[in-house]
């Protein structure tokens, strides 16, 4: 302004960029109501900072119309990618009128802006009608149509569009290639992943990280952990997102103390983990239990400042309740300033998981309270702790509100909570009444649920009725054999425990023994049933046999015979 340059338009264009770079919206609103000259790139400008800022950008758009600006195929590019920000699929078809009016509608860069707004807004069929009107695309429209069926989970059509591709003589790029993984483990399809893989490595894709980490994380989806740690330690290079894959893979497939192993790979490597990193880590010690790493994982993300985001906290929510401090979780909840639906289910659910169900209710309803609306897995938790408590009234009262307030259809889960929850309090007609009125077939945690409430309530002809859906639905898993058996072993139907025994031989190639495991002074104990393995093995039966008394002189149990017939065998193999 000092040297009299205010109006010239190359450097007012310059400064608006400089604006719309800072996110300053006030001064670029300011900078563009002055200037007295604008031509199509101070427009272009304008609305990509609009659009960055998460501004309306259709009052500009008329005044562009008013103004007699000349648009081009930048500017649709630009009010495309708005109307996808927005997910306002209605101003994007209007646009897409318009400029089917204007002449634009086979223009290859807006195409690809079309295709990409209706993938991301979820009409695949609109999308590839765009597709198929456009007749010379080039790499990116097909890229872009590849990536619509992938992100909207259409695996098939993502691999029939790039053998489209193919025969008309593209070759596809790293950003294809990472496209169709991507597919393959939404298909869930090893067998295709290992030949897109060989493509992969027959064009050298395999150095790019983007699709490495895409064969990383498709490897993991379909099972094949092995073959995801294998392409991940073959990576030349790595960035954060390759390590939380990894991370989130061991985790998805049971391996966490894998995962929390990592972490420590990556902290050695000099990557600094991310609260993606975190929250997957805190996940996997979660589900191993394991405080020890829990509190560490919390300490590191309390020192590097990371502690704030709200995904760390909802971990550590989830992490302390599973590891049996209620106290740890609850300390977490209370520095959360505003919390989320997330921290409010996590909360919820860790009350309920230490069998508070009144505190659980009571959290439920200060969150309806907050104006906070549940979803599907709030119920769920809430109907958990109701039935953990034997709160019959409220459970049934949950019930019914997610149905008739909330409009959320139950799912199995929330069918076997209530099952759970009649068949716990000896309701066993009406949890029966309750499954044989299911708008979808119960699944085999709900039979088993009601099974194990008919052993507990000695009904062995409701539970012979579940039995043989349960054998029916699942005919090869040992677990439901051996549920059932338990259930005639208690009633001393010694017959039909041999004959389920022999079933289990017949259809089940080999049992898996459960097993439980509790954490001293970081050290992992683990047993199985039986289990004389452990050095204490002495003191830890003495225990249960005294702790097993006290149990029977307060009629805890009353059905103790199979227990005490394993202790008395576990026994005979004990020295001393």
């Amino acid at each position: 302004m000092k040297l009299g340059l205010c109006n010239k338009l190359s450097l007012q264009n310059q400064v608006l960029h400089v604006y719309v770079k800072c996110k300053a919206f006030d001064d670029m609103k300011k900078l563009f109501d002055e200037m007295r000259v604008r031509n199509i790139v101070t427009w272009h400008t304008l609305i990509s900072g609009i659009i960055n800022c998460g501004g309306n950008v259709t009052p500009y758009f008329r005044r562009m119309l008013l103004d007699n600006v000349r648009l081009d195929h930048i500017t649709f590019n630009s009010l495309l990618r708005a109307c996808v920000q927005a997910d306002d699929i209605e101003v994007g078809r209007r646009l897409h009128s318009f400029i089917l009016k204007v002449g634009f509608g086979l223009n290859c860069f807006v195409s690809s802006a079309l295709v990409d707004l209706y993938g991301k807004c979820g009409f695949v069929e609109d999308a590839r009608r765009v597709f198929d009107e456009v007749l010379c695309r080039d790499l990116v429209l097909w890229n872009v149509m590849v990536s619509c069926y992938a992100l909207n989970c259409l695996g098939d059509g993502a691999i029939a569009v790039f053998n489209l591709m193919r025969l008309e003589g593209m070759k596809g790029d790293y950003f294809t290639f990472s496209s169709l993984v991507n597919s393959c483990g939404t298909l869930g399809s090893s067998k295709l992943g290992r030949q897109i893989h060989g493509l992969v490595i027959k064009q050298s894709f395999d150095l790019d990280v983007l699709v490495a980490t895409s064969l990383v994380d498709m490897y993991a989806k379909n099972g094949n952990i092995d073959d995801a740690r294998r392409v991940f330690y073959g990576m030349t290079a790595k960035n954060v997102v390759s390590w939380n894959t990894m991370v989130v893979g061991f985790g998805q497939n049971g391996d966490g103390r894998e995962a929390v192993k990592l972490l420590r790979d990556m902290l050695q490597g000099s990557f600094c983990p991310d609260e993606v990193t975190l929250a997957s880590i805190l996940s996997s010690c979660g589900s191993l239990s394991i405080s020890c790493e829990t509190m560490q994982v919390h300490a590191y993300a309390f020192k590097n400042g990371v502690q704030a985001f709200l995904s760390i906290k909802n971990s550590l929510i989830n992490a302390y309740s599973k590891c049996g401090s209620i106290a740890g979780a609850l300390q977490c909840f209370g520095s959360v300033k505003e919390p989320d639906l997330v921290t409010w289910t996590s909360i919820i659910g860790a009350y309920a998981f230490h069998g508070l169900s009144k505190e659980s209710i009571e959290v439920f309803e200060k969150m309806l309270s907050h104006g906070v609306r549940p979803d599907s897995i709030a119920f769920l938790e809430v109907l958990s702790a109701c039935s953990h408590g034997g709160l019959v009234s409220e459970g049934l009262r949950y019930f019914n509100l997610m149905i008739s307030d909330y409009h959320i259809m139950p799912d199995s889960e929330h069918y076997t909570c209530l099952t759970d929850l009649l068949g716990r309090v000896g309701l066993l007609v009406e949890a029966y009444d309750l499954l044989a009125s299911m708008p979808i077939e119960p699944r085999s945690d709900t039979l088993g649920a009601f099974i194990g409430a008919c052993k507990v309530h000695g009904s062995i002809g409701l539970a012979k009725w579940a039995a043989e859906k349960l054998l029916e639905l699942e005919p090869s898993k040992p677990v439901n054999y051996a549920l059932v058996s338990n259930v005639y072993a208690s009633e001393r139907f010694w017959f039909d425990v041999a004959r389920l025994r022999k079933m289990m031989r017949d259809n089940c190639d080999d049992k898996v023994p459960g097993c439980s495991w509790i954490e001293i002074a970081g050290e992992i104990h683990t047993f199985v049933s039986s289990d004389r393995s452990h050095p204490q093995a002495v003191d830890i039966y003495a225990m249960l046999r005294t702790v097993f008394g006290l149990m029977e002189e307060s009629n805890v149990s009353g059905h103790c015979n199979v227990l005490d017939k394993e202790m008395d065998e576990c026994t005979l193999w004990l020295p001393g």
